[in-house]
């Protein structure tokens, strides 16, 4: 990552991001994301452009190749503006507001992006990708900048004008039309959903097609309610994409999407927070179904990460990401020709290769084969292998490509620590390990939560990004949402007292900092920006806001936070138009309103006797308390060798056995009253 030894490195070289460390050796006199660009904006009177991306990015790695590594871009940048370059996973406020201003001005968006702002940080003109020539009705990168120089030169009144209409836009989309959601309100969500999953491939639309992790969690929550076509859709969904390419089948680990409509050929990249989410998926789904594929597959992401994702300098978290990319292509390291199948795995070439579909021809371009698994008890019955000797055999031939891959050249890891992905591990670890029985995971989310609550803690506060000993100021509110809903999980998993207490302070600290009284919350702190982000919307991850309103949901019962339980049927009332019409954009709410409406909290005795067995059930709508009853303002005063169900502030009969206790949580899973 360091500037190339032929041309001095520019500011960039100061930072700690790997991405923008990707650009400290490119001839762009960059600046990172701060007063002092903005003050050289302002007082050289010179528009902002802004590049936006990430390290593992495909396209951003080809644009630097084709444009900022260019002498003359450099240039024509130099002369006319002032060039700032930010990594939106250390600046996700920053990215989110002007990826917005993009999306409202062209309708789409993606990285890189490249927006043009006033010194005033006012967007007013921007693109994602801008290739160095004309090509596919796409000015030159060059010929863009020759145009929004002239435009400003000769056209600044009209400029302005247009950042004032397009920023007052984007603020009017922060803040969805409030209604109270309808009474049948996850029947009317399903049959949307329904009308756009595909049956033959599973998810949801056609290509590219996205894992949507938080819409597969709302389908885990209602099928645990025993609704069988939210069951339908999440089962067969997991399953078609642990089939394809999407997995990567020999290392583990998904990728962030599939470009085809059946999961075969992914965009290499992997994400730390896809993972997480997809590992607590497939460990719920498991308990749901039994169906052991489900269970190896929570395992096996979990390992991968265990195995391949601790950065150097902190070997207890967890990096963001690693590259689609290595030798410069897209996908090299993952893919396979036949040969090297031959090489490998000698007289288990043959049928290892029709268990993930590799042909002489190739099954993607060029020759090449994207491993997928479509037909394993074919190729079982016709080697004759019971369950036992097959999964050895299979394994065998996984571990002996594992390393012939390994051998080949990595792709780049983004190893910065980021704590709201950080705290997704903590919760897919500590869940899995509660759900599969699994000490081990159990032991790694211990060890995360003890990182996150001390190295990326600074004055107080829980910050958002961390890299070799340098830990950033920014804070934002998934970091606190995600990481008290980790440690909750931890607690679940343990009856640990200590992660129960940390969640509620950390809940305590995210609503003094990020919510505002009939506002609701927002993302990030009061900065630079010229609007306050806030993004109602799910992506890849559920929304901040969503996220918050679920540990509020999960702790206002136990400690009897009447104020809380309020921000959050604010905060459902406040999106009513929006689960409402569009439930595939906010499936995390959805969740927030099932579980303000039908969870509930389950109080155990401390220690380990009968009734702790319970904590190893598959129970979405219940929160695990198991602190001293003078702890929790809701256990006060019940018997502490007893375990009480409860839900908005009533408690069932007291329980003394796993049976009693299980016959209680069936009936809250069932929804009946």
């Amino acid at each position: 990552m360091d500037a190339p030894a032929t041309r001095p490195a520019n500011r960039l070289a100061r930072e700690t991001s790997p991405y923008l460390l990707q650009h400290a050796g490119n001839p762009v006199d960059w600046y990172p994301w701060g007063e002092e660009a903005f003050a050289k904006a302002r007082a050289e009177d010179k528009p902002i452009l802004l590049s936006v991306g990430y390290a593992t990015c495909h396209w951003c790695h080809v644009m630097e190749r084709e444009s900022f590594e260019d002498e003359a871009i450099a240039s024509q940048l130099g002369a006319g503006f002032v060039a700032i370059k930010v990594d939106r996973e250390e600046l996700p406020d920053v990215d989110h507001v002007y990826m917005s201003a993009l999306q409202a001005m062209t309708g789409r968006g993606g990285w890189p992006m490249n927006m043009f702002l006033t010194p005033q940080l006012k967007p007013f003109f921007g693109g994602s990708y801008f290739p160095p020539s004309r090509r596919h009705g796409l000015l030159s990168f060059s010929e863009v900048l020759a145009a929004v120089s002239e435009a400003w030169t000769t056209r600044r009144s009209e400029i302005e004008e247009q950042a004032e209409v397009l920023l007052t836009h984007v603020r009017e989309g922060t803040v969805p039309a409030a209604r109270r959601p309808p009474g049948r309100l996850h029947d009317q969500a399903l049959a949307q959903l329904a009308r756009s999953f595909d049956e033959t491939h599973g998810g949801f639309g056609s290509a590219p097609k996205f894992p949507q992790a938080p819409l597969l969690q709302y389908l885990l929550t209602l099928a645990a309610t025993k609704d069988d076509r939210a069951r339908t859709m999440l089962v067969e969904t997991l399953l078609q994409m642990a089939a394809g390419g999407m997995l990567d089948q020999v290392g583990g680990g998904f990728a962030r999407y599939s470009t085809d409509q059946r999961w075969h050929v992914p965009h290499f990249e992997k994400m730390l927070y896809d993972n997480a989410q997809l590992a607590r998926l497939y460990a719920g789904a498991y308990r749901l179904t039994g169906d052991e594929r489900l269970r190896f597959v929570a395992e096996d992401t979990l390992a991968w990460l265990n195995r391949e994702m601790h950065p150097a300098a902190a070997p207890t978290a967890f990096s963001s990401a690693q590259d689609a990319d290595s030798e410069g292509i897209e996908g090299k390291f993952y893919v396979w020709t036949a040969a090297e199948f031959g090489t490998v795995l000698g007289a288990d070439a043959e049928p290892a290769a029709r268990l993930y579909g590799v042909t002489q021809s190739g099954n993607w371009e060029h020759g090449l084969n994207v491993l997928e698994r479509r037909a394993p008890d074919a190729v079982r019955s016709a080697l004759g292998l019971d369950a036992d000797s097959w999964w050895q055999w299979e394994q065998s031939v996984r571990e002996r490509l594992y390393a012939v891959r390994s051998q080949r050249i990595w792709p780049i890891t983004d190893d910065k620590v980021l704590a709201d992905w950080n705290g997704m591990a903590l919760r897919a670890f500590a869940e899995a390990g509660r759900l599969l029985g699994r000490a081990d995971f159990v032991d790694t989310a211990r060890t995360l939560a003890r990182f996150l609550l001390g190295t990326m803690v600074s004055e107080g506060s829980l910050r958002h990004a961390w890299r070799e000993g340098t830990l950033r100021a920014e804070s934002y509110l998934s970091d606190h949402a995600q990481v008290g809903l980790g440690l909750l999980e931890l607690h679940a998993a343990t009856g640990e007292p200590e992660w129960l207490q940390s969640a509620h302070d950390l809940a305590g600290h995210m609503v003094e900092q990020f919510h505002v009284v009939g506002e609701g919350f927002y993302d990030g702190a009061p900065g630079h920006l010229p609007l306050r982000a806030r993004d109602p919307h799910d992506g890849a991850v559920p929304s901040a806001t969503a996220a918050a309103c679920e540990l509020l949901a999960r702790l206002a019962g136990p400690y009897d936070r009447g104020e809380w339980a309020e921000i959050v049927q604010a905060s459902v009332e406040r999106q009513g138009a929006l689960l409402e019409a569009a439930p595939a954009a906010v499936p995390s709410m959805l969740l927030v309103q099932l579980l303000s409406e039908h969870g509930a909290v389950l109080l155990l005795p401390t220690g380990s006797g009968a009734l702790s067995l319970v904590r190893a059930d598959f129970a979405p709508l219940v929160t695990f308390v198991s602190a001293p009853r003078e702890a929790v303002p809701l256990a006060a005063g019940r018997d502490a060798e007893r375990a009480y169900l409860c839900q908005h502030g009533a408690c069932q009969l007291p329980a003394d056995t796993p049976a009693q206790l299980r016959g209680q949580l069936a009936r809250l899973h069932s929804l009946q009253p």
